[in-house]
């Protein structure tokens, strides 16, 4: 976004309203390009993009409980039982007992779910992996950086904690 030394030089600390616009709109072009790719495969099966969302986070915490899932997606509970089912009844997920709480629910890919989220995320890398090529590694570190501070400070603690294992 900003250029580095020279006349062009711009402070991030004083854009425009305008570069502010222009940054908006590249989000959501952006967006709308890393989700192509997995939109056409989940056309195939008649999914939408809660269910690229459950399968991705399913497969990054297996064993995750569907209250988890409902804090890391930020969905009703009424909206996520809807996407599981799909999932379950269609053999991509499988929902086991809690070993500590028989109460819980732990989410995890079947042999065929684990096949659709590689798939689709394997997608999303290739773009990513060709946008960040392009771009070079400053990019792509300032990048991460301006994502992780458009987070909510929860969801930057969550991003935080299971970037690093915790």
């Amino acid at each position: 976004m900003a250029e580095t030394g020279g006349q062009g030089s711009e402070s991030l600390l004083f854009l425009t309203d305008e570069q502010l616009r222009k940054g908006i709109e590249a989000m959501f072009f952006a967006y709308r390009g890393f989700t192509a790719d997995p939109d056409r495969i989940l056309d195939h099966y008649d999914y939408g993009r809660a269910h690229h969302r459950a399968l991705h986070f399913i497969n990054r915490f297996p064993g995750t409980t569907v209250n988890n899932l409902l804090a890391i997606l930020g969905v009703t509970k009424q909206s996520l039982n809807r996407v599981l089912r799909t999932l379950v009844e269609d053999g991509l997920v499988e929902s086991r007992v809690g070993l500590r709480d028989k109460r819980e629910r732990n989410l995890h890919l079947t042999a065929k779910g684990a096949v659709l989220e590689q798939e689709l995320s394997d997608a999303q890398r290739r773009r990513m992996r060709a946008a960040y090529r392009k771009a070079g590694p400053e990019a792509v570190a300032g990048f991460r950086q301006v994502l992780e501070a458009m987070m909510d400070p929860e969801m930057q603690r969550h991003f935080s904690e299971k970037d690093h294992g915790a």
